[in-house]
């Protein structure tokens, strides 16, 4: 079967100097028009086509034109195969940092996910983080007017399992600070063995309207030219509340800050309502955590493509060559 080419129609190539062999495409074209019009003009002078025909049999242009098509088809996938094109595949990293940024703000006491948001979101970071590869650095940043490192990077899940149960309510919300903060907490990973840092990436759960700072485009920015990825879950309902000095306030997400923080610095952004899509949107962010894509030849496919040109040409071949009975 013919591998699907539509989504290696502009792969990398390991090799791309031996792309030079499709120029000659063109030419063997240009060749087959030439022969086919010099072919015309012989046929034409036998006037007796009955007699021709008896000669030479009926052959069908559409078979013979499907014939070359096909074989050009093959010689390009041939070509493309000798350049040696490289695909990507997912496999799991080995190695990361990754910073959880938790909300704890005053809106995180609504009551809109059960027992509340703080305490759904602690257990959704917890279970979440439990998941991870066991060699992963892992870092707590709270997430209110003046964002802390709440844990370093580290390995320990005990530690940021403490560190993450003693998170309280603050006043604030600085989601730009909190992104830089979390940078911060990067730079404090230990590197492997081979003296390099392992990649990066934040993990940011906010319920709130960024209150303090000048806000998230120049962290933002900042985090883009560093190459860590910062993944957004807006958490709470639309109809979330708090009382506030006797007054009820809505507490509802600012689904589109975290959205444009998640697209600038090459994030998922997600949206959860409820402790069960809380562990939901954790889950989706986990299959980009916790694999990267690496490039993997994929000769075999274009190889196997071109087979399947050739196979459909040699078939012409043979109907134009046999003598049907009428």
């Amino acid at each position: 079967m013919i591998p699907q080419l539509v989504p290696l129609l502009l792969p990398e190539f390991k090799t791309p100097e031996r792309l030079w062999v499709l120029v000659t495409l063109p030419v063997l074209v240009l060749l087959y028009i030439l022969l086919m019009r010099m072919k015309g003009r012989v046929s034409f002078r036998f006037t007796n086509t009955g007699v021709l025909g008896s000669v030479v049999g009926s052959q069908r242009r559409w078979t013979r034109h499907l014939a070359v098509a096909m074989s050009l088809c093959s010689l390009v996938a041939l070509g493309l195969a000798w350049a040696q094109p490289l695909g990507t595949e997912k496999v799991p990293r080995e190695r990361a940092t990754v910073v959880m940024v938790v909300d704890t703000s005053l809106s995180m006491q609504a009551e809109d996910v059960e027992p509340d948001r703080l305490a759904a979101a602690k257990q959704g970071a917890l279970d979440f983080v439990n998941e991870l590869p066991d060699g992963y650095n892992v870092a707590l940043v709270s997430l209110n007017g003046t964002p802390q490192i709440k844990m370093p990077p580290s390995t320990d899940r005990g530690a940021f399992e403490r560190a993450l149960m003693a998170l309280q309510l603050e006043e604030g919300t600085a989601i730009g600070e909190a992104i830089t903060v979390s940078l911060e907490a990067i730079e404090q990973a230990p590197v492997g063995e081979d003296e390099e840092s392992p990649p990066a990436m934040v993990v940011m759960l906010s319920d709130g309207t960024n209150t303090v700072g000048a806000g998230h485009s120049g962290p933002a920015a900042a985090a883009k030219a560093a190459e860590v990825p910062v993944f957004t879950i807006a958490y709470g309902t639309q109809n979330g509340y708090v009382d506030v000095d006797g007054a009820r306030e809505n507490v509802a997400p600012d689904v589109a800050t975290l959205k444009a923080i998640a697209e600038e610095t090459g994030g998922t952004a997600v949206n959860a309502d409820s402790a069960d899509s809380l562990a939901d949107a954790y889950q989706e962010i986990g299959s980009s955590v916790g694999y990267e894509e690496v490039a993997k030849p994929i000769t075999a496919q274009y190889a196997f493509g071109a087979l399947g040109f050739a196979i459909v040409a040699a078939l012409g071949a043979v109907m134009m060559a046999a003598r049907w009975p009428r």
